[in-house]
């Protein structure tokens, strides 16, 4: 049976050279182009990417794959990232330029009931969710390794274009790295992917106070939107017709 022979090892700086040109190709065409770009060396710095992270560190099933996959997104190595309702796509410059994708189940309607309801009259406001300025009792329930938010091992169906056999190559746990630094700018992509409403975590009533409040009240500034969501907001005032 003839032996498949893996490409020859392509230094990082070499890597990097690659990637920036197939950005730039794919951006002429026209085509959406989403790298992950690491500063420093931390992957991720906020609650919800760093909870992905250490929960992707919990799982002793990814261990042995998960050091290259650091490095690999930390040189930049993710040169687009997608994620959708219950699936990841993303490109991987490692010897070649190889695609992957991840596929993780919606989270079970009972469990988000049951999320929701401990969550209950505990998160204030869309800000404070996606701030990740949760009590310690939500962060407990969101993050719970079996009845949070998270997948299990097992839930996450893995597939990438290189000719590693293994389960979770470097160019698939650099891919769920890169989830986690998508988190830091994107919480609400992780609602996103397991196919349920964030909005349902909120109580209605705090929030209604909090965005529709009567004059005197602390209303959400305009500069704090804009931080949440990397918008700018017209603030200048509108003229009736």
């Amino acid at each position: 049976m003839p032996r498949y022979e893996f490409p020859a090892y392509v230094p990082v700086a070499q890597r990097r050279v690659r990637i920036a040109r197939e950005i730039a190709k794919r951006t002429k065409k026209g085509i959406a182009v989403e790298p992950v770009a690491i500063q420093g060396r931390l992957i991720a710095n906020t609650f919800w990417g760093k909870a992905w992270c250490d929960h992707l560190e919990g799982c002793s099933d990814f261990a042995n794959r998960l050091p290259r996959g650091r490095a690999y997104v930390r040189n930049g190595s993710v040169l687009h990232l997608a994620i959708a309702t219950k699936r990841i796509d993303a490109l991987v410059q490692g010897s070649e330029l190889y695609e992957v994708s991840v596929e993780i189940p919606a989270l079970p309607k009972p469990r988000w009931k049951t999320i929701v309801r401990a969550c209950g009259g505990q998160v204030a406001s869309l800000v404070e969710l996606l701030q990740g300025k949760l009590s310690t009792g939500v962060m407990k329930i969101v993050t719970h390794a079996e009845q949070g938010l998270f997948p299990a091992p097992a839930q996450v169906e893995m597939n990438c274009s290189c000719p590693d056999s293994a389960t979770m190559c470097k160019h698939v746990a650099a891919v769920l790295y890169g989830v986690g630094a998508r988190l830091d700018t994107k919480p609400e992509l992780l609602f996103v992917l397991r196919g349920v409403d964030h909005l349902e975590l909120i109580d209605g009533a705090a929030s209604a106070k909090v965005t529709a409040a009567p004059s005197g009240s602390r209303r959400l500034a305009s500069d704090e939107l804009s931080g949440i969501f990397g918008i700018d907001l017209d603030t200048a005032p509108k003229r009736r017709r």
